[in-house]
């Protein structure tokens, strides 16, 4: 099953809400499934945004069953991690493009090299980027927008610029604590560098 098709099951068996099919849509449109989830770092390449994505939902599921028991779809539904998990990085749709430049190869002769760079066309920020877009389609529950928006932890540009307000959410809203965790873990953890 390619990681497109697993993504897909996963999503239509868990997000029922109003709008998901929707959402769904707009995501199959897009260049979700082929887009790299990063340029220079985890899952530089074709397809990694998705791979990316499936990855982070099997970690928060680990997290989850580890932190709550056996019974932890008790405390968080499955509709909540498979939406926080798959979602998380909507913000990426339409963010990267295909690029070209000119390095030199192991026989010192200059070739180009394709490479993604940067084309942000809705400069938002990054979590709340994505709690936007997904607004967009689906409600959110607080938990769920605050597990989205504060992904990054202390990697958020706003953390970066002095925010005190991620330490607020951690200790509010948990599941965004679990949910980074699941995102560094997935990260550093089972994603590789193309180089």
């Amino acid at each position: 099953m390619s990681s497109k098709e697993k993504f897909v099951e996963i999503y239509n068996r868990f997000v029922k809400r109003e709008g998901a099919d929707k959402l769904l849509e707009y995501l199959l449109k897009s260049d979700f499934f082929t887009a790299p989830a990063s340029t220079n770092f985890h899952s530089n390449y074709k397809g990694g945004l998705c791979d990316h994505s499936l990855k982070v939902y099997e970690r928060f599921r680990r997290i989850l069953a580890y932190e709550y028991g056996e019974k932890w779809t008790e405390k968080v539904s499955e509709e909540t991690a498979a939406v926080v998990a798959l979602l998380h990085d909507i913000c990426k749709v339409d963010f990267y493009r295909e690029d070209f430049r000119n390095v030199k190869d192991e026989n010192g002769v200059w070739v180009k090299k394709p490479y993604f760079a940067v084309e942000d066309k809705l400069p938002y920020g990054h979590g709340e980027k994505s709690v936007y877009i997904i607004s967009s389609y689906i409600k959110l529950t607080r938990e769920e927008a605050m597990a989205i928006n504060w992904h990054m932890g202390g990697f958020d540009q706003r953390v970066m610029g002095g925010s005190y307000a991620l330490s607020g959410a951690f200790y509010s809203y948990p599941l965004a604590f679990l949910f980074h965790m699941a995102d560094v873990q997935a990260t550093y953890l089972d994603e590789q560098i193309a180089r």
